[in-house]
């Protein structure tokens, strides 16, 4: 008994459509969204501290009046930031402190640029403003660096 089947082609479904997305989707893009968020969160604290430091730095040297109380307020913030490097580097003198201060710098500026200003500047009657300026540059440069644990 061979009867005639009644067969009919077979049609596909209907493609799943693409929203709402699956579950896993949802995690997905929820992990995407926490880690963008922590990113922005980690550079925004990590600029909105080194704008503290440098606002640290700036005020400091500018409530010193005269170039030479300038020079010193510059030496002892850096003397504050050497010790985050080595717990005895404020009780360094002369050209010890400024090899100190070079260590790691490329070029060197403290024993033989503007920051040898350092070595006496703090001591002097008259220090030019020009130079003063100069060691600003140099010294907020390794405040920084130090304060921001590079």
């Amino acid at each position: 008994m061979n009867l005639p089947l009644p067969l009919k082609d077979v049609h596909p479904g209907l493609a799943p459509s693409w929203w709402p997305p699956a579950p896993g989707w949802w995690m997905v893009a929820a992990g995407g969204l926490l880690v963008a968020a922590g990113a922005w969160w980690w550079l925004r604290r990590r600029r909105m501290r080194r704008a503290a430091i440098l606002q640290l730095f700036e005020d400091a040297v500018d409530a010193a009046g005269s170039p030479a109380q300038q020079v010193a307020a510059m030496s002892d913030l850096l003397r504050r930031a050497a010790r985050r490097k080595d717990p005895s580097a404020d009780r360094l003198q002369g050209d010890d402190w400024l090899r100190f201060l070079d260590r790691g710098m490329s070029p060197p500026c403290f024993e033989h640029g503007p920051g040898a200003l350092l070595r006496d500047g703090a001591f002097r009657r008259d220090v030019d403003e020009g130079a003063a300026r100069a060691l600003r540059t140099v010294a907020r440069q390794r405040y920084v660096t130090w304060m921001l644990g590079k």
